[in-house]
């Protein structure tokens, strides 16, 4: 795994405390496009933390990029969430 990739993990573990934490390395699928040149990466993250219990879809993407904000456009360029409470899993 790459520095980065360990970055943004360890950032979001630290952040929600998630019950699940699946981050997924993307960027080799897009190789050539203009956010790759740039260096920075793509990811996937299926995240479920008690934290987004209540909130709607916006507000759970809005605390996953307030975590890793400073990263945006630097070392991540594209950032797809799927971001669930513990009561939205099936059992």
């Amino acid at each position: 795994m790459s520095n980065r990739f360990n970055k943004i993990k360890t950032r979001l573990e630290e952040t929600f405390s998630p019950s699940q934490c699946h981050l997924q390395d993307d960027s080799a699928a897009h190789a050539g496009h203009a956010g790759a040149a740039s260096g920075a990466g793509h990811y996937s993250l299926k995240i479920v933390c008690q934290k987004f219990e209540g909130l709607n879809r916006i507000s759970r993407h809005r605390l996953v990029y307030d975590a890793v904000g400073d990263m945006m456009h630097t070392e991540i360029h594209a950032l797809v969430i799927v971001a669930l409470a513990p009561s939205e899993m099936p059992t």
